[in-house]
């Protein structure tokens, strides 16, 4: 293939490349596959932390890997770029939430590290309103079984606190995400509401100036591909900025209506096939 024809792809995971259980489609899989036989290069670009990009979904096989929304970067399985929180602003924000009780997990390249109480109350949060004995409870938490599994996995592991990434909460009523935003969002950039589930006032803590614009810009930097061969795809408003880095992107179906302002494509559902029927409009194929 001509260097002008070839295609860098940025690709989301909740929401995106992933069904609301979880799971990666297997035509998903397939066009992922199939568009880097022909060339074109394939990277996740995502809120994980590494831990959490499980190995079902680093075995479809990618060029390189945005993790952290920006705070980690892989270029050809090589570390390129990782910036993390400063350790002592890291353990004034863990005491606070001690202190009130709220639900969080550590998010650092050894592992996810949660509360005591975290995966209770993701569990109560998740299943909110919901009559237990019904299917949709069952489904409701069983989304959910991948993380509870991640979380005890590094449970009682020693925590390295100069080295994480981003810190996620959940809900509270007694402590509103105003209240923890104001209390840190000088320090920091405060994200409300990364995952639904997690309820409003649920949010991250990330390092101040790191984004999925500048990760996306920095690869294609690094690879001296021009912004004209770069497509995105996402459903977050944390994919906005992706979006502003590329020169394509596309929203799935699911995506917030902010998203969708500002793609230049809206595609079906991950489990409607989206990416595949994408990748198909777009040659990729």
């Amino acid at each position: 293939m001509d260097l002008l024809s070839k295609k860098i792809v940025f690709i989301d995971i909740d929401g995106t490349l992933t069904t609301p259980d979880g799971k990666v489609p297997s035509s998903a899989k397939q066009a992922i596959r199939t568009a880097r036989q022909n060339g074109h290069l394939m990277y996740l670009c995502t809120g994980r932390s590494k831990p959490e990009i499980i190995s079902s979904i680093l075995e479809i096989g990618f060029d390189g890997i945005i993790g952290a929304g920006g705070g980690y970067i892989e270029v050809n399985n090589e570390l390129v770029h990782h910036q993390t929180m400063p350790e002592q602003s890291v353990r004034k924000i863990v005491d606070y939430f001690h202190q009130h009780e709220i639900g969080y997990y550590l998010e650092s390249n050894d592992g996810l590290f949660g509360s005591d109480n975290c995966e209770e109350v993701i569990r109560q949060r998740v299943t909110n309103g919901i009559d237990k004995n019904s299917e949709a409870y069952k489904h409701a938490d069983a989304e959910f079984h991948w993380f509870y599994q991640l979380l005890d996995m590094y449970r009682g592991k020693a925590i390295d606190y100069g080295n994480v990434n981003k810190i996620s909460f959940i809900s509270n009523q007694h402590q509103p995400f105003e209240e923890i935003s104001n209390k840190f969002g000088e320090a920091f950039t405060m994200y409300r509401t990364t995952v639904a589930q997690f309820g409003p006032e649920s949010g991250e803590i990330a390092v101040k100036g790191v984004d999925k614009y500048k990760a996306v810009k920095y690869v294609l930097n690094v690879l001296q591909i021009p912004r004209e061969q770069s497509m995105a795809y996402g459903d977050g408003n944390n994919d906005i900025k992706m979006f502003e880095a590329v020169h394509y992107g596309v929203a799935m179906e699911n995506a917030t209506d902010d998203l969708k302002k500002v793609a230049r494509e809206i595609t079906t559902k991950a489990e409607d096939d989206g990416i595949m029927h994408s990748f198909k409009r777009h040659h990729l194929l």
